[in-house]
């Protein structure tokens, strides 16, 4: 089992505060840092604003050495998939090869609106999303001297040198996750190299996994030669030494932790998170996402790494 740490910037934190948690996770062992790509936040004044996905995970390559580094999840509206494959890929190369791209519909309307971004339908964000995923993967996957065309609905590409290629040998690791049982799992099996399903209890993930299983059986995945998918979980996360503790941390993010278990993340003491994250794993789950959403609680990833990712 992997573990993860994923933050939500949007809720309140400058560059200096993710860079203070990413090199924590990096020095704690943990396998990656992620970060989620929104603009707007859900709660409270999110002060002092945004932080750009992309650029934050450019600085990080360079002031970091060993975490991977990614996004959970892009939104496919906020970017060209040409641009986003160039910017991706100058990251990885930045990282010395430590990249990883989770990329999604995009949901949250009230940012659109705020920064004027259009934010049609779900159907279309699907069409849209798909065509992404062909275009960013195509444009990696051209050889070195040779051009890549797209004419779909929303995106055209014409005579693409599709430079720059990521610097990892297989590519940038694509992440697709969500709850749904059919465009989602089709998506995964036919464009990812990870299938992610967050904030949703053992049972679900078990139905969402069966769900991407009967995909890739579908659509040839193995018989193409390609590795099986990568499962993961992305998990709301409070742990602590004591009861007390746990209410402490549970307080301080206005999170029930009796609610959390079982639903949509793990909490109680160490002993008791690594019980929840082996529903996870029973199912085939492989990596482990940790939402913190305290970032300044730095004492709160020591304690995972010391107490929860070893009994792991």
């Amino acid at each position: 089992m992997r573990l993860c740490i994923f933050t939500e910037p949007q809720q309140g934190a400058g560059y200096r505060d993710l860079l203070r948690i990413a090199r924590h996770t990096e020095e704690c062992g943990f396998d990656g840092f992620f970060r989620s790509d929104h603009y707007l936040t859900m709660g409270g004044s999110g002060l002092p604003g945004p932080t750009d996905a992309w650029l934050t995970l450019a600085a990080l390559a360079v002031q970091t050495t060993r975490i991977r580094l990614g996004t959970l999840v892009t939104s496919a509206t906020f970017r060209l998939p040409g641009p986003l494959a160039i910017s991706v890929a100058q990251v990885d190369e930045m990282s010395g090869g430590r990249v990883e791209l989770g990329l999604g519909t995009g949901w949250f309307e009230e940012e659109h609106l705020a920064y004027g971004i259009p934010f049609p339908p779900l159907s279309e964000r699907f069409d849209r999303l798909t065509e992404q995923l062909q275009v960013v993967t195509g444009l990696w996957r051209t050889p070195v001297g040779e051009t890549f065309d797209h004419q779909g609905t929303y995106y055209r590409l014409a005579d693409s040198p599709a430079l720059p290629k990521p610097v990892q040998a297989a590519g940038v690791p694509v992440i697709v996750g969500g709850k749904g049982v059919r465009r989602t799992p089709m998506l995964a099996a036919r464009f990812a190299d990870e299938f992610n399903v967050p904030f949703s209890s053992a049972d679900e993930v078990a139905r969402s996994y069966a769900a991407v299983a009967g995909a890739a059986e579908r659509t040839g995945r193995a018989d193409s030669g390609r590795d099986p998918l990568v499962l993961s979980a992305a998990l709301a996360v409070i742990c602590g030494r004591s009861d007390a503790e746990v209410r402490r941390r549970a307080e301080a993010i206005g999170r029930d932790p009796v609610e959390m278990r079982g639903s949509y993340g793990v909490a109680g003491t160490p002993e008791q998170v690594v019980e929840q994250i082996q529903a996870y794993a029973r199912h085939g789950a492989s990596r482990i996402f940790l939402q913190v959403l305290d970032i300044a609680d730095l004492d709160h990833l020591d304690l995972i790494a010391a107490e929860v990712a070893p009994r792991l």
